[in-house]
C-alpha cells in the first residue's frame, strides 16, 4: 500500500463530530490525516449512503471508526466503497443483514436506554409530515451514556446532544461490510447505552480483535488515548496489505 490510509471517525446518535475531539488531537499530532465527518441521524439507508459518498470522494485508501450507532452505518457505507481496507468498532454495532438495532438493543441486559429516551418529532415532508426522533433525557444522560466523564463534561454534552431519527432502530441493516473486512473493536466494560454485552457478541460474531476497556459508552470522550490506540493498531495492519486482499 503507497498511502497510508485516511483514518474517518464516524460519529453515533446523541452526538456529533466534536465527540472525536480528543481522538483527532492525538492522531493529528501523531501525523495521520484524519476525517470526521457528520453523521446526519435520520436513519441506516440515508446516513449510510451519506458516509458512502464521503468515502467516495477521498483518495487512496480508508480505515473507517464508527462509535455506537455510526458503527452500524459504516458497516451498511463500506460495502459501497472499495477503498475501505478495515473496520474499527468503539462500542460500535455491527449488525447483521436483516436486523433492526431496536431488536439488538431490546436483548441487552446491560443497556439502560430504553428507559431514558424522550421521543419528539421532527419535520418529514413538504405537507407538514413528521416523524419520531429520540434523544437521551438530559436528567439521565450522565448515568445511562456518560458516567465516567465528569458531571459538568457530561451536562454540556447532554444540552448539546442531537437527536436521532427513530428509523435508525427500525429501519434493516443491510449485507454488512465486516463479513469481508479486518475488525477491530473497543470494548467499553462499563457501557450502558448500547449495551456492553451486545458490543461484545457482535465483535465475537465479526471475528474482531477485541481490547476491553474499563470506561463508559463514550469511551473515546473520557479515554481517548486508549481509543486512539487500538485505531493505530489496526492503521499498522492495514497499511501492511494491498487494497483488496482483506477479508
Amino acid at each position: 500500500m503507497s498511502k497510508q490510509p485516511t483514518i474517518v471517525l464516524v460519529h453515533g446518535a446523541f452526538a456529533d463530530a466534536s465527540s472525536w475531539n480528543g481522538v483527532v488531537e492525538l492522531l493529528l499530532n501523531d501525523g495521520h490525516d484524519v476525517v470526521a465527518p457528520p453523521n446526519p441521524l435520520r436513519g441506516i439507508a440515508i446516513d449510510s449512503a451519506y458516509i458512502a459518498s464521503v468515502l467516495s470522494q477521498i483518495d487512496g485508501p480508508v480505515l473507517l471508526v464508527g462509535h455506537s450507532y455510526g458503527g452500524a452505518v459504516n458497516s451498511n457505507a463500506a460495502t459501497k466503497a472499495a477503498n475501505v481496507v478495515g473496520l474499527v468498532f468503539v462500542a460500535a454495532f455491527a449488525p447483521d443483514e436483516g436486523e433492526t438495532l431496536g431488536d439488538v438493543e431490546g436483548a441487552s441486559r446491560d443497556s439502560v436506554l430504553a428507559s431514558a429516551q424522550l421521543i419528539r418529532t421532527y419535520p418529514a415532508g413538504s405537507n407538514g409530515e413528521t416523524a419520531p426522533e429520540v434523544l437521551v433525557d438530559p436528567a439521565q444522560f450522565h448515568t445511562a451514556f456518560a458516567a465516567d466523564v465528569p458531571a459538568g463534561q457530561a451536562a454540556v454534552m447532554a444540552v448539546t446532544q442531537r437527536p436521532v431519527a427513530a428509523a435508525a432502530f427500525t429501519e434493516k441493516n443491510g449485507p454488512p461490510a465486516w463479513k469481508n473486512l479486518p475488525c477491530w473493536t473497543v470494548v467499553a466494560t462499563g457501557d450502558k447505552a448500547a449495551g456492553t454485552d451486545v458490543i461484545r457478541a457482535q465483535a465475537l460474531r465479526a471475528k474482531s480483535t477485541i481490547t476491553e476497556v474499563e470506561g463508559s459508552h463514550v469511551i473515546m470522550v473520557s479515554q481517548p488515548q486508549a481509543v486512539t490506540d487500538v485505531i493505530l493498531q489496526a492503521l499498522g495492519a492495514v497499511s501492511k496489505q494491498p487494497i483488496g486482499t482483506q477479508g
